[in-house]
């Protein structure tokens, strides 16, 4: 694997001047405004008979702008300045025409388009030249890598309790002050690369270098990043580089007029399961493409790294359909591996460590790939994370299938702590799969329809509510503090938010209502989400201050099956959970690693979080040398 990486960059260095200008190539391809005033074009279309320009600028006349032919597949057309001016003004309409092998004319948007448009009345999407005489300019800096992430992952549509499609504005000024409040140091955007099917939380992307215009401008997208910026807030994007979408007239599908171009032809350039394209990884124009894509984000938007979506599918020509992953090596080395697919990735990453060293990578790779998060150097494959994917299943195969006296404690620990060494995890109980519709959020599934009718604080606490707010805190505590060396929580999953997610769609009617989140519950005194809220905030804040992601990972004492009580140490701190469903403790022995004193920090059943403060919290706990569970220290609590 190495020797391929290897062999790419020898390449690029060689016939493309180095991986510097390779990737620059989202300044050239497309429709570029140059500084006199002209415009410069380039395609790639490999199977085209013929290429040309239209749109208002010339009347949409299909043949009055010839672009040039060059060698491997590239067209070019030069337009230029009319006094001075630009030949295309800003916010005109515009299409690469295609005369395919069999004559016919294909109006087709730029795989490398900057903006695309939909008009309410129309079902494609349309190419807008996105030059305006004045853009945004960053006033921020990134801020500093972070050694420890605490992700909120979010969609801009969705993010207003409104059934609406919300703005990237909205976000800005509604959003982020929330995210800031709640302690997470980073958001993570999803469904910002532009896709004509809202429904698909922005998993079919038809136009990969534009961010999406139903929340606005791409300037609009720009400030919503600087004020991130400018809150200490790192923002990742969450890229879809494992597939595309089918669509032609607005998307990369056919876009020569032949069954593959970006993609591979034929079954081997389909996804069964996803109706979508797959790439052709070994093509060197679709790596300049999607390689420069990376760095359009990254140095014209100012994203500071990825969330890389569907790596899984990306990793085997099998593409993890009806495949399990039990861990024994020989599921990941040999010829069902996509050898070019796992070049690419490193490829990718070694460009954004060698280009942007302060980015951050993340994999979303169920299979577990050993060494992916590991240094291209050392032969893996260059990631800085990889989700956690393990344990929201985890957590909903015991909610579901268990009774709370057969909980297993060493299962939970081991799910939580079964990670490789020095690859680095980000631990999460649920994220937005478990809110999409058909699946159910960890809230939901404890407290089901009690949700609609009990939540009042001016309702007595039934069972099932009661069960529900501490088991919902406990776990989120237990996966933030033992589950890996980053967390993530998907947008309004920290209050327990009601609902489950589902876009406007043919089957609901077109209806808006659970695209959305309700925000406005946690600001509602005589509501139980508020407790649920501030647990989540003094947790992230709690970590903020003793960093335990960053720490080594915990020394488990205790995970005793009959008591249901799991105990460790990590960062300093001592984490007790009791997760016994009716029995309580006094006088119950822990291990302490050192001789301290020690008070409470956090305390899931604390009055402010909906518990029943049964614990003094000026109480202090000294630890004695006295030996308990193979260890000389311990304390009694």
């Amino acid at each position: 694997r190495y020797s391929l990486f290897y062999n790419h960059l020898k390449n690029i260095e060689e016939s493309e001047g180095g991986l510097d200008k390779f990737t620059k190539s989202y300044k050239t391809f497309g429709v570029n405004q140059l500084a006199d005033g002209g415009i410069y074009c380039k395609e790639w279309a490999p199977g085209a008979e013929a290429v040309f320009l239209a749109g208002d600028f010339n009347g949409w006349n299909p043949s009055s702008h010839p672009y040039k032919k060059l060698e491997y597949g590239k067209w070019e057309l030069f337009l230029p300045p009319e006094d001075g001016r630009s030949p295309v003004p800003h916010g005109s309409k515009l299409k690469v025409v295609i005369r395919a092998q069999n004559g016919a004319l294909l109006y087709r948007i730029s795989p490398w388009a900057r903006y695309v448009v939909r008009e309410e009345d129309k079902v494609n999407y349309d190419w807008v030249h996105w030059n305006p005489p004045q853009s945004y300019i960053h006033k921020n800096p990134s801020p500093k890598r972070l050694k420890s992430l605490r992700i909120y992952e979010s969609h801009v549509g969705i993010a207003s309790p409104e059934g609406k499609v919300a703005s990237y504005k909205n976000f800005t000024y509604n959003v982020l002050p929330r995210i800031k409040d709640l302690g997470y140091n980073c958001v993570q955007l999803m469904a910002i690369m532009e896709h004509a099917y809202y429904a698909s939380f922005g998993y079919q992307v038809t136009s990969f270098f534009a961010a999406s215009s139903r929340y606005g401008t791409p300037d609009d997208l720009k400030e919503m990043i600087d004020v991130a910026h400018s809150m200490g807030i790192t923002v990742l994007l969450d890229v879809v580089h494992s597939h595309a979408s089918k669509n032609s007239e607005d998307g990369l599908n056919q876009f020569d007029g032949t069954d593959s171009c970006f993609f591979h032809s034929g079954y081997r350039g389909n996804h069964q399961l996803w109706d979508s394209r797959l790439f052709d990884y070994a093509n060197w124009e679709v790596l300049r493409f999607l390689l420069s894509n990376l760095r359009m984000w990254i140095e014209d938007y100012r994203f500071d790294g990825f969330r890389f979506d569907g790596v899984t599918s990306m990793l085997y020509h099998h593409h993890g359909i009806g495949t399990g992953f039990s861990g024994d090596y020989n599921e990941y080395f040999g010829l069902h591996v996509d050898e070019d697919a796992l070049c690419y990735l490193m490829l990718a990453n070694h460009m954004i460590n060698t280009l942007h060293p302060e980015c951050i990578t993340i994999a979303e790779d169920v299979s577990g790939m050993p060494a992916l998060c590991r240094p291209v150097a050392e032969g893996g494959g260059g990631f800085d994370y990889r989700l956690a994917m393990a344990i929201p299943d985890k957590w909903i195969q015991i909610i579901k299938e268990l009774k709370d006296e057969d909980w297993n404690m060493g299962n939970i620990v081991h799910t939580l702590t079964n990670r490789r060494c020095e690859e680095k995890y980000i631990a999460y109980a649920e994220s937005h799969d478990q809110a999409l519709v058909g699946d159910k959020t960890l809230a939901f599934r404890l407290m089901d329809a009690e949700m609609y009718t009990n939540m009042s604080v001016l309702m007595p606490l039934t069972p099932v509510i009661d069960r529900g707010i501490q088991l919902h805190k406990m776990i989120r505590l237990i996966t933030h503090s033992l589950g890996g060396e980053s967390y993530l929580n998907f947008m309004g999953n920290e209050f327990g938010h009601p609902e489950w997610l589902d876009f406007p769609r043919i089957g609901n009617n077109e209806s808006y209502h659970y695209a959305r989140r309700q925000f406005n519950l946690t600001e509602d005194d005589l509501l139980r989400y508020k407790f649920l809220n501030a647990f989540d905030r003094d947790m992230n804040k709690l970590e903020e201050r003793f960093g335990w992601l960053a720490s080594p990972q915990a020394y488990v004492s205790e995970k005793h099956e009959a008591n249901k009580v799991i105990a460790f140490e990590r960062a300093g701190l001592i984490f007790i959970f009791n997760f016994h469903p009716y029995q309580s403790y006094v006088d119950y022995r822990v291990v302490s690693l050192c001789c301290f004193k020690y008070k409470i920090l956090l305390d899931s059943d604390a009055g402010e979080y909906g518990g029943h403060q049964r614990l003094d919290h000026n109480t202090e706990y000294f630890s004695e040398e006295y030996p308990h569970n193979y260890r000389p220290h311990s304390i009694m609590v």
